[in-house]
């Protein structure tokens, strides 16, 4: 069975412990979007390890991960990373593959993401500066530089000096120190030379092990309101975090895909700018007391607010999910009661799906219906039925809600905090 995991709210939905999770049942892991300015957080034992763009089922064993080509990769950072966990006595060789296709990210992208952001002022999207959406945008206008080209250092060293000396022009326009070719080209060629066992034809090797039966798990980053189609546009990411992103970011085809986890907390977050309809100054000031909520790649405070089931409701929809993984449960636990946004209120009109307009969005208030809290630690519980009652049914109703089978339940950061439903 071949799997897409994705993020059903705002990402930061706890993905990288849940891919951790069904991992166990899983062959291969397939990253197929986004860049590092996303972040999954895995605890194991007293462990705790934060990966940026190499999939979460590296950390078991005989696991083998792919990084694909939908993937905007900064080779520097992936090195550091893949160095960062050999230290730490995780063996990549032989189970990291990267696609050859994946675009690059260069400091010519994080220097214009920056710039741009700063311009923008108020306006600004809340980017994490990491260059992902300058990286996209190469890749659109048929301008990016791809592993494949860094991996022939002649071909690429006389693209990038082109591309610098383009980019340098528009990077001082807007008020920024322009770059210096040898120290980039230097840079680059290096982390290239340490990529270069790990790159491969991946689409041709994934449908290999395809054809062998192998189960395919495919993860996925930010959520599905950060998507540039389906999203809180323009207050989103940059690739497809939807599960269609899977196939056009793998070269899986979709007949191929069996079936759609969709991660969700059991409140909602969000980070940067942008509408979040039910954001709670409450529920904020509780969770960032309790130390949560902080972001694994920026270390910002998240915003923070009730469940929405308006946006899950859309997101199951727009994904496909067949099965939800509901995480932080026990970030509700001293609470006597809870409120679950079941529509909008919108110029007089209930909406039972949030518009495509951001500007309309922020003009929708919430409708809620109060459950009862359950007043009482969970992060203990290891099975379902052992779950307080009003947690369990809480559970339920969030299932029933957003219109998919609950299937996972985490009630804590730890791999052993996490059950079946």
């Amino acid at each position: 069975m071949n799997t897409i995991l994705v993020g059903a709210q705002w990402g930061d939905e706890g993905k990288g412990k849940i891919i951790d999770v069904l991992t166990e049942e899983a062959d291969i892991v397939v990253r197929s979007q986004g860049g590092n300015n996303a972040g999954h957080t895995v605890e194991v034992g007293r462990e705790k390890f934060i990966l940026h763009l190499i999939p979460s089922g590296i950390l078991r064993r005989n696991k083998k991960c792919v990084i694909g080509n939908g993937v905007v990769i900064d080779p520097v950072s992936l090195v550091a990373e893949i160095e960062g966990l050999e230290k730490r006595g995780i063996k990549l060789a032989g189970r990291l593959f990267i696609s050859e296709t994946a675009h690059l990210v260069l400091p010519y992208h994080r220097r214009l993401d920056e710039a741009r952001e700063h311009r923008k002022g108020t306006n600004k999207i809340g980017t994490t500066k990491r260059g992902i959406g300058p990286a996209y945008g190469d890749k659109a206008a048929r301008t990016g530089l791809r592993l494949i080209d860094l991996a022939q250092p002649k071909v690429f060293s006389a693209k990038l000096r082109e591309r610098i000396e383009e980019n340098n022009a528009v990077i001082e326009s807007l008020g920024g120190e322009p770059l210096s070719f040898p120290e980039v080209e230097q840079s680059y060629l290096e982390a290239g030379k340490k990529l270069r066992p790990y790159i491969i034809n991946t689409v041709v090797w994934l449908h290999q092990q395809d054809e062998k039966k192998k189960r395919i798990l495919f993860e996925g980053a930010q959520g599905t309101f950060l998507d540039i189609d389906f999203g809180t546009y323009p207050y989103v990411t940059s690739s497809n975090t939807t599960a269609g992103g899977a196939s056009t970011g793998s070269g899986i085809p979709p007949h191929r895909m069996d079936r759609v986890v969709g991660v969700m907390k059991a409140y909602t977050t969000r980070v940067g700018e942008g509408p979040l309809p039910t954001e709670c100054a409450e529920v904020s000031d509780m969770l960032h007391a309790m130390g949560r909520e902080f972001g694994a790649t920026t270390g910002r405070a998240r915003r923070c607010g009730w469940f929405d089931a308006v946006a899950t409701r859309y997101a199951r929809m727009v994904n496909g999910i067949d099965e939800l993984a509901i995480t932080n449960l026990d970030g509700l636990d001293t609470l006597r009661q809870i409120q679950v946004c079941v529509a909008y209120e919108c110029r007089g009109k209930r909406l039972l799906y949030p518009p495509n307009d951001a500007e309309e969005l922020l003009h929708c208030r919430p409708i809620y219906r109060k459950f009862a809290g359950w007043n009482q630690p969970t992060c203990g519980v290891r099975h379902f039925k052992k779950l307080p009652v009003a947690a369990q049914k809480y559970l339920k109703a969030l299932a029933a809600l957003t219109g998919a089978k609950l299937r996972i339940v985490s009630v804590g950061a730890q791999r052993k905090q996490t059950f079946e439903a």
